[in-house]
């Protein structure tokens, strides 16, 4: 099967990401195809083409949330002109929202925002579905959004007390909102 269709799986592969990632490719393809070697049907190649199709969607995605990732990470690191001690506080407060939640929750937040895992690989990790994992993850950003509006010494808290609309919060748009 590997000799067979090895070249057909490359040449697919670079079509559609180019050489540099070929290889790569072409090995995650058949790593799948011997773990599911009984899965494989005769002939080999349309199926190895859809693995390799779906290798290359899931790296898309992966580099989609290391660029995403990267930028949130630049957003709170990045030394802007303005007020640092604003950034310090916000980036506080997050700390101190996440430290309120439950450790499930924290786990999952953890894995999707920090180690950049998407929600199915998420769900191996914690032992549950993907859509279990999906609906704990929702559940868990809900949560810390709310534990972030009401902790002591939030800015929105002190707008509420002054009877101002609440403005700003602490962002937490690092827990990964746009990967499901």
């Amino acid at each position: 099967m590997y000799d067979a269709c090895r070249q057909h799986v490359w040449a697919y592969a670079v079509s559609r990401a180019g050489r540099q990632v070929a290889d790569e490719v072409v090995s995650e393809t058949f790593a799948v195809a011997w773990r599911r070697l009984a899965d494989v049907p005769d002939p080999a190649l349309p199926w190895l083409l859809g693995v390799a199709r779906n290798v290359l969607r899931d790296s898309h995605r992966a580099d989609v949330r290391r660029e995403s990732f990267a930028y949130e990470v630049g957003r709170w690191t990045a030394r802007p002109a303005g007020d640092i001690a604003e950034d310090v506080a916000e980036r506080l407060a997050v700390l101190r929202a996440m430290a309120t939640l439950p450790e499930g929750d924290r786990e999952i937040l953890i894995l999707v925002a920090w180690h950049g895992l998407a929600p199915r690989d998420a769900a191996k990790v914690v032992g549950c579905s993907p859509a279990a994992l999906r609906v704990r993850l929702h559940r868990a950003r809900r949560r810390l959004l709310r534990a972030a509006d009401a902790a002591p010494g939030d800015r929105g808290q002190e707008e509420k007390q002054q009877g101002a609309r609440p403005g700003t919060r602490p962002q937490v748009g690092i827990i990964g909102e746009e990967m499901s």
